[in-house]
């Protein structure tokens, strides 16, 4: 339905002093800080990982060379979805000088509504990270206690318990990732990189990571979360997550979650021979995932 004159009546009144509601500041592209970006040329994207070789045993003298094998794990698979929002203005608004004013008001709101729809489409990997109905690769959600490994074990990406974002929590979870394996039982030493956290827990974050002594406590011992430089990139608050107290690690694990872009954001605009209206439209096309389950930790909070 175009927009038309009886929807914007105060704006063919002479003496209006202000429009508002479109002009407000918007968050950046917070997806940025916790997927790896990739450009992608098929209607599709597929990941597959491989397992490597247990470890090598002794060989007895005279005996023969033990041999192993390699084999595909799982594949992640990235289905593109198309994200396109557009509005027209009538041939009688347009005559009646609304087209300069509204053209750039709504485009702009266009590009704000794009822009939210794609955070709050990154930020639902996470969301959705501790539910069943969300499965990756492995068969099992994101954020599990039971990847599955090809050597009969398990990785678990989330506290034993569910635990709030503290220093207790923070440090295990540190060990956590250092005591990860491949597929075959190999320590990999993973690390942290980055905590994720919703706007709910960034005071927490700030004393957590960025104060001398320990926080919360009248010990005069060291922070030692800042003194190893145990979160190097320190936190970034992201403003889509929806549970105020779950929290996030990035680890330096390759291949996590990414971030297909198969069309980047394009605008464009063509006029209705019929009615005389103006078409305006925004379209991209992109699609969010995980391929190992390892890039990323995550908490739910108690």
């Amino acid at each position: 339905m175009a927009i038309s004159r009886a929807q914007l009546l105060k704006e063919l009144l002479p003496g209006l002093n202000a429009l508002f509601g479109l002009e407000y500041a918007r968050y950046g592209e917070e997806h940025k800080e916790i997927f790896e970006t990739e450009t992608s040329e098929r209607s599709f994207e597929e990941e597959t990982k491989l397992s490597g070789f247990a470890a090598a045993p002794v060989k007895n003298e005279g005996s023969a060379i033990a041999y192993d094998n390699a084999q595909e794990v799982f594949t992640a698979r990235y289905n593109h979805e198309t994200i396109a929002l557009g509005f027209s203005l009538t041939e009688e608004a347009i005559e009646d000088n609304l087209y300069d004013s509204l053209s750039s008001r709504y485009t702009k709101a266009l590009a704000r509504a794009m822009a939210f729809t794609k955070q709050t489409k990154g930020a639902a990997i996470l969301n959705n990270g501790f539910t069943p109905a969300f499965v990756g690769g492995d068969g099992v959600p994101l954020f599990s206690a039971a990847h599955p490994l090809v050597s009969g074990g398990v990785n678990s990406n989330i506290p034993t318990t569910p635990a709030d974002l503290n220093e207790t929590s923070l440090e295990a979870a540190v060990i956590q990732i250092a005591l990860w394996t491949d597929e075959r039982g190999l320590l990999i030493a993973a690390k942290p990189r980055k905590l994720v956290i919703p706007v709910n827990l960034m005071f927490v974050a700030t004393r957590l990571l960025q104060s001398e002594g320990r926080p919360a406590t009248a010990d005069n011992d060291i922070n030692a979360l800042k003194n190893n430089g145990s979160i190097p990139e320190g936190y970034t608050v992201n403003h889509f997550l929806t549970d105020p107290d779950a929290w996030f690690l990035t680890t330096d694990v390759p291949n996590g979650l990414k971030h297909f872009v198969r069309a980047p954001l394009s605008n464009s605009m063509d006029g209705d021979f019929d009615t005389g209206n103006v078409r305006y439209k925004s379209r991209e096309r992109y699609s969010f995932g995980w391929s190992d389950p390892l890039g990323i930790y995550g908490s739910a909070g108690a």
